[in-house]
């Protein structure tokens, strides 16, 4: 481990997290100095630029960064569900049924509330759906619950492929960002933010379960956790989150299933740790994305979950390789 040090590992991501944010404020078409920021936070700058930060990058950057924390607090608590350290967000169909859901409303020529509550729909009506087939007439194991979610995860995806296909080529770009993830109209985080205080202080509350649950259900039945009505709430927890993720701002792969792994790597499996580390770690890794999603190639912007892609893959590589290394050493 890199380290176990709980007060080193949360000042490390604070400064991390505040730094990502901070970028984001900064950078942009128009240019506007650290001093112009602050003050435009302060309510003392002039309108043009207190507007720009205000009603533009700030509510952006915090809406990053609370889907991010969602993403990747689902995917410590999918892991922990599953037992399986591939699970993550989406390996449930969330995703696919919302896109699919969600193209359908675009295909229609509906509104953007609509298309919200479309994907809102269809992310909850595929959760229960996997939940109901995997669950049949007893009681569901990890790994049936995994391989119905994979299955039905790909249908979905056959799905949204044959949605596109018969697509208007004038609707084709619209549905492809939003298939990528798309934050350009993500102005409302209060939602988003609120959910991922909820969820990280219940979390953290809940860590010794969690503890318990991810060394196996007979332990947890040993020492007289409520393990059926556990997993429920686990189950639920996730799927909300996620459901929440995708009907704001799209589908964004990978945070979910990297970032923890990430901080286990870092900080070791003990919950208290984990969960309220991988909310920091995750929402700055979306706010960094997105930063250069924006600005990289403006004005043209690039479909953020292929820059979380780009940037988790060589962390991730970067962190597996240095923990081999030290344990060939130990």
């Amino acid at each position: 481990m890199l380290t176990k040090r709980p007060a080193v590992l949360f000042a490390g991501l604070i400064v991390f997290a505040a730094a990502a944010l901070a970028i984001a404020l900064l950078s942009g078409s128009a240019d506007i100095s650290p001093g112009e920021t602050i003050s435009a936070l302060l309510g003392k700058a002039p309108e043009s630029t207190r507007s720009l930060i205000m009603n533009l990058r700030l509510p952006r950057a915090l809406t990053a960064f609370s889907v991010g924390g969602l993403l990747a607090v689902a995917g410590v608590l999918m892991q922990v569900l599953l037992r399986n350290p591939l699970a993550e967000p989406y390996i449930l169909g969330t995703s696919g049924g919302a896109a699919v859901a969600a193209l359908l409303a675009m295909m229609l020529g509906l509104g953007s509330i609509m298309i919200d509550l479309a994907a809102f729909g269809g992310a909850i009506a595929a959760t229960l759906l996997v939940f109901s087939i995997a669950h049949g007439t007893g009681s569901w194991a990890p790994a049936r619950l995994l391989l119905t979610g994979v299955v039905l995860a790909a249908g979905f995806s056959a799905a949204t492929t044959l949605l596109l296909a018969l697509s208007p080529e004038h609707n084709l770009r619209g549905m492809l960002f939003w298939l990528m993830g798309d934050l350009s109209f993500a102005f409302e985080p209060s939602q988003t933010l609120w959910l991922l205080i909820v969820l990280v202080v219940t979390g953290t509350l809940a860590a010794r379960h969690l503890n318990v649950l991810s060394r196996g259900e007979l332990q947890a039945a040993i020492v007289g956790m409520p393990v059926a009505g556990f997993r429920y709430f686990v189950f639920a927890a996730a799927s909300l989150a996620t459901a929440i993720s995708v009907t704001t701002v799209g589908v964004i792969g990978f945070i979910g299933l990297v970032v923890p792994h990430l901080v286990r790597l870092v900080s070791g499996s003990d919950h208290r740790i984990v969960v309220p580390a991988a909310a920091l770690a995750g929402g700055s890794l979306l706010v960094i994305a997105d930063t250069l999603a924006r600005t990289v190639m403006a004005p043209r912007q690039i479909p953020v979950g292929a820059l979380t892609a780009a940037i988790g893959v060589p962390l991730f590589l970067i962190l597996m390789s240095r923990s081999r290394d030290s344990r060939s050493i130990s």
